[in-house]
């Protein structure tokens, strides 16, 4: 077994307020910070999605261990409470899968939207969970040829959908936008920050849960060793959930990479702007167009906008990219709703992405005792849930088909070593914003 150390230069910097946390109902006790030294049976870092689901099972497999859980932030302050708060299986590059892959990570996902629902009314989470159904919506040629070849996946998959023609479309969102689309009925919607914050508030008691406290140094001396500011915890087995950060703690360095995300959130609908809006009170649609952007309206009555990337080697935004991000999120709305023209956002953020060239993400144990699950292109709701909780399992020596499912699912690609990595991302990010072209 060899012996290491990572020293952690790029920790999580600025990435603006995400308008999820700002409107959460959930709202967090006081941080408890890492102070002194902290021994553990194992040992989570990152508390989104994946280190939640990590913790929770290793908590219910394990009763007699010690678990321990560490993030920089808070509790869904990362990817986790910026996310757009649909919870997918069948997503664009899972389409292109061949169809045992397909369907292997469909059934997996689905296995993380089952666990989600189930910790939501146990707990009684308030999320804004909505299982109506969410949207894929085509407002180019280019979308109706690609939403043209999601039915006979859909029936394959045993997933219930309904057509909508552009009447259909304009009922459920108030826009004459969109071409035509597709109801993927029964999928939820969540408030995101909502959802991970209870899932937190929710963790077993004797799960230590360790916040505000960014990681400087990861060390393998026979057992592991993460040392912050405060203190250090000491650990029999590691996992890494980290997911789009992975990379800057040292490892999946030629696997994974990070790519930057926005989101604008605009203030609550006056009464008189509702009524004009039209359409349904709730509900989101994912793009079938290239770059397309997503859309909720919120149960409180707000109007979300997702598009453009941004990939840097430098981890986090600054104001002034922020603030550049909020032209496409308007030329978005005005397209959609030229009724609204005085609205604007209030809150716009960026959010950490974790991909890589070949759209797959990273599941298993990437050396003696240390786990790693990671790059879910966007998807990370609900795979990240279900892979954390196989990931538990696969440490405790359990297993289970849906396990083995993800362990015969194709990992990432490798990519080649700097600067061509770095080169590699610029040019992906360019050419993806690129073919938004007028259908942001």
């Amino acid at each position: 077994m060899s012996s290491w150390l990572h020293t952690i230069r790029h920790l999580p910097a600025d990435e603006g307020e995400s308008g999820w946390i700002a409107t959460s109902p959930v709202r967090l006790p006081s941080a408890r910070r890492l102070v002194g030294s902290e021994p553990a049976d194992f040992a989570v870092l990152g508390a989104g999605f994946t280190g939640l689901a990590i913790a929770r099972r290793l908590a219910e497999l394990r009763p007699d261990a010690r678990v321990v859980v560490l993030d920089a932030r808070r509790v869904g302050s990362g990817a986790s409470g910026r996310a757009s708060g649909f919870l997918v299986d069948l997503v664009d590059f899972v389409s292109r899968m061949k169809p045992e892959a397909r369907r292997r990570y469909v059934e997996v996902a689905g296995e993380g939207i089952a666990s989600l629902r189930r910790q939501v009314t146990d707990h009684g989470i308030d999320c804004a969970w909505d299982d109506r159904g969410w949207v894929r919506g085509a407002a180019s040629r280019a979308g109706r040829r690609f939403l043209d070849t999601y039915p006979p996946l859909l029936d394959e998959l045993g997933i219930a959908w309904e057509w909508l023609d552009r009447s259909a479309m304009e009922e459920v969102t108030g826009t004459s936008f969109y071409r035509c689309g597709i109801r993927l009925t029964g999928y939820p919607l969540v408030q995101p920050a909502a959802l991970v914050r209870g899932l937190g508030r929710a963790l077993p008691s004797h799960v230590d849960l360790f916040e505000e406290s960014p990681v400087e140094a990861v060390e393998r001396n026979v057992r592991f060793h993460l040392t912050t500011a405060g203190g250090t915890v000491s650990a029999e087995k590691l996992f890494l959930a980290t997911n789009g950060y992975t990379p800057a703690l040292g490892f999946l360095r030629r696997r994974i990479f990070p790519l930057y995300t926005f989101g604008s959130l605009t203030r609550v609908l006056t009464a008189s702007e509702q009524a004009a809006l039209g359409g349904e009170r709730e509900w989101g649609l994912l793009a079938m167009d290239p770059m397309g952007s997503t859309l909720r309206r919120t149960r409180d009555q707000r109007l979300l906008v997702r598009n453009t990337v941004h990939y840097t080697t430098h981890l986090g935004t600054d104001a002034r990219l922020r603030e550049a991000m909020r032209g496409p999120h308007r030329q978005a709305l005005q397209a959609r709703f030229p009724g609204l023209a005085g609205l604007d956002f209030e809150y716009t953020w960026g959010g950490l992405m974790g991909t890589s060239i070949s759209y797959r993400h990273w599941f298993g144990e990437l050396e003696e005792g240390l786990y790693s699950s990671a790059g879910f292109t966007g998807a990370g709701i609900a795979m990240g849930t279900a892979s954390g909780e196989r990931l538990a399992e696969l440490a405790l020596g359990r297993t289970s088909p849906s396990l083995r499912a993800l362990l015969d699912l194709p990992r990432p690609n490798p990519m080649p070593p700097e600067p061509l990595r770095s080169a590699g991302g610029w040019v992906l990010a360019a050419r993806m914003n690129a073919q938004a072209g007028a259908y942001l």
